[in-house]
């Protein structure tokens, strides 16, 4: 079969051969949409929790039970997403295993509350038990289907994800004083499997789909965000009828979210993808690019608790579960994704510089979302500023990248 030409779907049973990296048109399927999907659960129950621990005045719990139970949504997806940007053959077989990972999904979902409450990761390390033994599966079906270096590397792979999985164990026998330990120690060696994997042999993940699935993860991140926002504002609102202090922190929300997606998808990224060292780089970053997109939306619950006087903490508190995340989904797009692609001092300097100020906005107090959000929208508005210049010397920078009319074309930060 050409690399150029799409493959068949939805066989009955399929030799799980690796994909090209030139293939044309690839894209997200409806399954990985679907798989997606049950991430928003997940995501919902890590954010509940940062509100709830933020507004009780308790961040020296809440971040790190965040950080820690959104590493583990975040990695599960993250491995999925590489793997079927490799092999996905959408064949019986890779159907059901990948629903079982869903299902993984959805009963890690069930175990966040235990987990940032009591320290109790029984049920979140059973939905990461499912996931990963589906994903072994998928890993030896890879390895029966190949040979050679291609074959060990599957072996790598289906080896080191089985061995991090008895490590997460300690999370169950440890005192709560060391897991936060154990869960770093754990997250780099999970990091350093597909490294290790493919030292020798590189899989054939597709550059313009891999860039494309990150970019919907992210527009679902966005999403979650406008959720919790809009479900903060109607609460308020159905025991308050304090609309003129609500309408600043709904307006300025809207206009962080408006920006952000504004700033990640102003460039076509995956023209940067061209190794697996940038590609790792890149997609280990998301992480803050991610966790950050979904923090906001729990900032933002925060400070309409803080306005309405249903949050113990004081107005510089809730504000900055606002400015933080949202500086740090500014810095983190720019070192990851939007430096790549910048021409002049100055339009490196748009988001780093706007990152600052956000986080000077929080001495605004209650009016820091709505200050927030104008400094988000005045950064897109630079950012599409500088990206107008002559015209010929524009085509020429579109025409060598390959990308006429598309990321930067439409401007941005």
């Amino acid at each position: 079969m050409s690399e150029d030409a799409p493959r068949a779907r939805a066989g009955v049973l399929r030799r799980m051969t690796a994909r090209g990296r030139g293939e044309k048109h690839r894209a997200a399927t409806p399954l990985e949409l679907f798989f997606d999907l049950c991430f928003v659960v997940a995501v919902a129950q890590a954010g509940r929790q940062l509100v709830h621990a933020l507004a009780e005045g308790h961040p020296e719990s809440g971040i790190p039970g965040y950080l820690m139970t959104f590493f583990a949504i975040w990695w599960a997806w993250v491995n999925f997403s590489w793997f079927s940007s490799a092999y996905d053959t959408d064949d019986v077989p890779y159907r059901v295993v990948t629903l079982v990972q869903m299902a993984g999904v959805l009963i890690l979902a069930a175990g966040v509350p235990r987990a940032a409450d009591d320290g109790n990761f029984a049920v979140v390390w059973l939905g990461y038990l499912v996931m990963r033994l589906a994903l072994v599966t998928q890993w030896l079906r890879a390895a029966h289907s190949s040979t050679g270096e291609e074959r060990r590397a599957a072996l790598r792979y289906a080896a080191g994800v089985s061995l991090c999985q008895v490590g997460w164990l300690g999370l169950l026998f440890l005192p709560l004083h060391a897991r936060p330990w154990l869960f770093l120690g754990m997250a780099i060696v999970e990091m350093a499997v597909p490294a290790f994997a493919e030292h020798r042999y590189t899989t054939g993940w597709h550059p313009h789909h891999i860039a494309e699935r990150y970019g919907l993860f992210t527009i679902i991140m966005l999403g979650e965000t406008v959720l919790a926002a809009t479900t903060a504002v109607q609460s308020a609102l159905d025991e308050d009828e304090a609309l003129g202090t609500l309408l600043p922190i709904a307006g300025g929300g809207l206009l962080i979210i408006f920006a952000a997606y504004w700033i990640y998808f102003a460039v076509p990224i995956h023209l940067h993808l061209v190794s697996n060292r940038q590609a790792f780089l890149w997609g280990y970053g998301h992480y803050f690019v991610f966790g950050s997109a979904a923090a906001v939306g729990a900032g933002i619950e925060v400070a309409i608790e803080e306005t309405i006087g249903k949050a113990h903490i004081s107005a510089f508190a809730a504000a900055s579960a606002v400015t933080v995340p949202t500086a740090l989904f500014m810095f983190s797009v720019w070192a990851i994704h939007s430096r790549h692609h910048k021409r002049t001092l100055a339009q490196q300097l748009v988001l780093p510089v706007s990152a600052v100020l956000v986080l000077a906005c929080t001495f605004a107090g209650r009016a820091a979302v709505l200050l927030t959000g104008l400094v988000a929208a005045a950064t897109v508005a630079v950012g599409v500023a500088l990206s107008v210049g002559p015209p010929a010397g524009r085509q020429g920078a579109r025409a060598a990248a390959g990308t006429e009319g598309v990321g930067e074309g439409a401007g941005g930060a």
